[in-house]
């Protein structure tokens, strides 16, 4: 029965994507999305991008409630899928983690949840996804997340140490967010991890751009790229500054840099095709 019921979503999706625009194995760069671009599943939306795009970010959560982690028999489907099609996945972490937590309950809690995510995602591709978008959270947001940063930072270090014992460094990209990304880059060079540069995050909490490409882009396997309009972000890139846009494009779409992903982050078939039309006149000659 749930076989059948996959199928007809396949059915459905393939009767409907193909007016979309496809931009697969358009740049030097891997383009993905988000697994939230049409009101379905995971599976749904991953038979819908998997001719547009060349990377889906598996956007994961877990609750006492709800949970969207894929079963053993999803994660064999996204490795079929993946293989057919030419797809890799960037698998974002559950956010109701808090690896920086001084009550170590909490943090060790954190880890084990992480720790199963990457277990149960570890066979989606011939090899492990391409990267694991780990978020660093504050006790709050904004540019003080915690009033021990000394503390906080221990808390992490150790937190990731722990993951580390099932992933590659390298695989594990720090997210930037809205506070300054100084206060963890540390914790980066010290574990050698990567970092996802949340181009969207930037904009929105006013830093420079462009320094943080001279200064991390090196160690981002991963870019998150999103509009914002009218102080709300993860909108369709036609609200990023084409100043910005062309400069970046210019920075990453060439053989000569090292393999990454550039995921638009976005969730909803509207932002996601303006944005491929947006990126369209960036595609290199095929």
């Amino acid at each position: 029965m749930k076989e059948i019921k996959l199928q007809q979503r396949k059915n459905s999706m393939n009767n409907t994507s193909n007016d979309s625009v496809s931009l697969k194995k358009s740049f030097s760069f891997r383009l993905g999305t988000t697994s939230y671009i049409i009101p379905d599943d995971v599976l749904p939306n991953i038979v819908f991008l998997a001719d547009k795009i060349d990377d889906v970010e598996l956007v994961l959560f877990q609750s006492d409630e709800i949970s969207n982690i894929p079963t053993h028999e999803q994660v064999k489907e996204l490795r079929n899928i993946a293989d057919d099609k030419g797809l890799s996945y960037t698998v974002h972490l559950p956010l109701d983690t808090w690896t920086g937590s001084t009550d170590e309950a909490i943090r060790r809690s954190s880890v084990e949840k992480i720790k199963r995510v990457m277990d149960r995602m570890a066979p989606v591709a011939p090899v492990a996804p391409f990267a694991y978008i780990c978020h660093l959270h504050g006790e709050k947001r904004g540019k003080k997340p915690v009033n021990d940063p000394a503390a906080w930072t221990a808390q992490h270090v150790k937190s990731l140490t722990e993951i580390l014992s099932i992933a590659e460094p390298r695989d594990i990209c720090i997210e930037t967010l809205d506070y300054p990304f100084s206060m963890v880059e540390n914790i980066v060079w010290d574990l050698n991890l990567s970092i996802c540069l949340d181009i969207g995050h930037l904009i929105i909490g006013g830093y420079d751009v462009e320094d943080h490409l001279d200064k991390y882009l090196a160690r981002a396997r991963v870019l998150h790229l999103h509009g914002v309009n009218q102080g709300k972000d993860h909108t369709d890139i036609s609200h990023v500054d084409p100043a910005l846009l062309n400069e970046l494009m210019e920075r990453i779409n060439k053989d000569s840099e090292p393999e990454r992903v550039c995921t638009l982050e976005i969730f909803s078939q509207k932002h996601f095709e303006r944005s491929l039309k947006v990126l369209r006149p960036y595609a290199n000659p095929a």
